[in-house]
């Protein structure tokens, strides 16, 4: 394949020592990425070793900047302006002022991802410090695999998290987590539907009592069974008719529960640009882990219900995140943008010390929330968990696989086993089907993400 002519341009007399390959054959370890940043001060762009963590706050310190991710709309119009897909990681592609992380230095040779037809370029590294001549060296990238990140050991979780707080707020450390936090309680319809799901002879009329105590959240119900998602027959005129014709006991209890807690905290104003927000991602996730539970095999499925509170709060800990560490998720949301395909659990580790699945776990521990659905939370981004419950970890895991591949923004994504799916006893072929059905009723899923947001 012949170069673009504005890469052949950005290389000059580079290009002969070019080497086309396959995006996948070139080191993983020497390839790069260039991202694109701005403030008031003008455009620049930094260059690093690919599946390094940009170190935003370290960079914008070191420079006396406040950089952030350029929008993307105007990322568009550059590669546009180059006819490119992708830009690769050459400097005067735009011409601006330009960053590289030392560790680029240090390599034999790098990888220059093309975009094109999945291919890379690849040169020796003297080559490419000549193209990068005249940009700035910095330190201000960091290797993934340094920054640890405690995936297993739910009994550190409390000891982070108050490291975490004495950290970033200058609070002491006290004994209990709801004693340091300036959280708020449980919220009442919470307690009330916690207690109802423990009690073997509640009944349908209990639930209605409950939900139709609290107005905002029975037109909430009444609007959700209404959804086209549903298309229930005639219309629903009552929590007692949503509960009874359309969506259940079961669901409906779940439902509440998770509406009355994302109700607990304020949504935060700011959010990482590219993401889709906190009610849309809970819908996404409530739903594929309600699909999955259902496709396997019956003596093997977890509780409905609790599969899909589970997904209905996996996000919850960002909702904790914006208000313990005020100062800090603004930061977050800023690293998040420029590190898109390292998860959220590294990034966020990297910070503060401690992921918002821990925040989150500790929290609805401290609540009573069943444990079924405390360590769906805590280990949703760990495949590999097989403790107690694991089944509610994994369906979460493999629901943000499934619509990452599909492109539901909720983070980074990773690769999806046949073994995982064995070992869960789903069939890959029907799972696929149903999620592009999922992701097909887009329109659907939005418009009740928009009611869970008034």
């Amino acid at each position: 394949m012949e170069l673009p002519v504005a890469v052949q341009q950005a290389l000059g007399d580079s290009a002969a020592g070019v080497s086309l390959r396959d995006a996948g054959q070139a080191s993983q370890k020497e390839l790069l990425r260039m991202v694109l940043l701005s403030d008031g001060q003008g455009n620049l762009q930094v260059i690093c070793r690919r599946d390094d963590l940009i170190d935003l706050e370290q960079l914008n310190k070191q420079l006396g900047r406040d950089l952030r991710l350029m929008k993307r709309r105007e990322q568009v119009r550059v590669r546009e302006r180059a006819g490119l897909k992708a830009l690769p990681a050459l400097p005067s592609l735009t011409g601006w002022p330009t960053v590289v992380d030392e560790r680029v230095d240090d390599l034999p040779a790098v990888a220059l991802e093309l975009g094109e037809q999945n291919l890379a370029m690849v040169m020796p590294a003297e080559d490419f410090k000549g193209l990068t001549a005249k940009a700035d060296r910095r330190s201000f990238a960091v290797a993934p695999e340094s920054v640890a990140v405690n995936l297993d050991d739910h009994g550190k979780d409390r000891d982070q998290f108050h490291s975490a707080i004495k950290k970033f707020t200058g609070l002491r450390i006290q004994q209990r987590l709801e004693d340091t936090l300036e959280l708020p309680p449980l919220p009442e319809t919470a307690q009330r539907i916690i207690h109802l799901r423990v009690n073997p002879n509640a009944v349908m009329g209990d639930l209605v009592d409950i939900v139709e105590s609290d107005p905002s959240l029975a037109a909430q119900v009444v609007s959700w069974a209404s959804s086209s998602f549903y298309a229930a027959a005639g219309q629903v005129k009552s929590v007692h008719d949503a509960v009874s014709r359309v969506l259940g006991f079961d669901l409906v209890m779940n439902l509440a529960m998770g509406l009355s807690l994302g109700r607990a905290l304020k949504q935060p104003q700011d959010h990482p640009d590219g993401y889709v927000d906190y009610w849309q991602q809970a819908i996404w996730q409530a739903q594929s882990a309600g699909i999955l539970a259902s496709m396997m095999p019956r003596g093997e499925r977890p509780v409905f219900g609790l599969a899909y509170l589970s997904g209905l709060l996996h996000n919850f800990g960002h909702l904790v995140l914006a208000q313990v560490f005020p100062p800090h998720f603004k930061l977050v949301c800023r690293s998040l943008e420029v590190n898109p395909e390292i998860d959220s659990s590294v990034t966020e580790h990297y910070l503060l010390g401690i992921t918002r699945e821990q925040i989150a776990a500790q929290l609805m521990e401290n609540w009573g929330m069943p444990d079924e659905v405390n360590l769906a939370i805590r280990y949703q981004k760990n495949a590999a968990y097989d403790g107690s419950h694991s089944v509610y970890a994994r369906l979460l895991w493999l629901g943000r696989q499934l619509l990452t591949a599909r492109g539901v923004a909720l983070g980074a994504g990773e690769e999806v086993s046949q073994a995982f799916y064995d070992e869960l006893g789903l069939n890959r072929e029907q799972v696929e089907e149903q999620f592009d059905e999922l992701v097909n009723s887009k329109d659907s899923v939005m418009a009740m993400a928009g009611m869970m947001s008034q």
